[in-house]
């Protein structure tokens, strides 16, 4: 009789479990389309909570820099010094024409040294082609006395950043050409739309601006 009520009992809770499987398989899912527009839902819901977080504001105006980064290059010299900072940039050896590397000689050119505003005159030595030595006192203070950085991107179209401040360093980049020296500035701002539609890291534009050109 005990043997009985045990196997009586054992198939109630087999039932049971049974009966519980059979009700989750029957509960209805989310179709595909959505499931996908609350996976979409959610993630804009967690972008919001970290922008609110992290106070994300439009950019305080206009764009100012307390530190910028420095590079020099040197193209058709027999010689070239650059000194800046406490550091020197340049060639000991000839160095070739900028045309041996095409037009875009430059791009993707940044400052590698960083420094506060302002180091004292950049300290330029050189021999150009013709064989002339040259030298010359560059002031990157008086050239950039404002502090602003030097950009194409108008600002209803840079993106809103945390606190409103652009933690960003500008590159002032110095190139000794033959008898020419130039002056950049390369700034890297944030844009609210892709630059290049369909890539998502082409959210910013990275712009060389010519500020002075010294010729001698």
């Amino acid at each position: 009789m005990g043997d009985m009520q045990g196997a009586a009992m054992k198939w109630t809770r087999l039932s049971a479990w049974l009966s519980l499987g059979l009700a989750a398989c029957a509960q209805p899912t989310a179709a595909p389309s959505l499931q996908k527009e609350i996976a979409v839902t959610e993630t804009e819901r967690d972008e919001a909570a970290i922008r609110a977080e992290m106070n994300y504001r439009p950019v305080k105006w206009p764009l100012k820099f307390k530190r910028h980064n420095f590079g020099a290059r040197c193209y058709d010299t027999l010689y070239c010094s650059i000194w800046y900072g406490g550091m020197e940039s340049g060639d000991e050896r000839p160095s070739v024409p900028s045309s041996t590397y095409g037009i875009d000689y430059l791009d993707n050119w940044n400052g590698g040294m960083s420094f506060d505003n302002f180091p004292p005159p950049a300290e330029v030595t050189w021999r150009s082609r013709d064989g002339l030595t040259h030298k010359t006192d560059i002031d990157v203070a008086a050239i950039f006395r404002d502090e602003l950085m030097l950009h194409n991107v108008p600002r209803e179209e840079i993106s809103d950043v945390p606190d409103g401040r652009l933690r960003t360093n500008p590159s002032i980049l110095l190139e000794v050409n033959d008898r020419t020296i130039r002056i950049y500035m390369r700034a890297r701002i944030p844009t609210k739309r892709l630059q290049i539609p369909g890539n998502p890291y082409s959210d910013v534009r990275y712009d060389l601006i010519l500020v002075k050109t010294y010729n001698y």
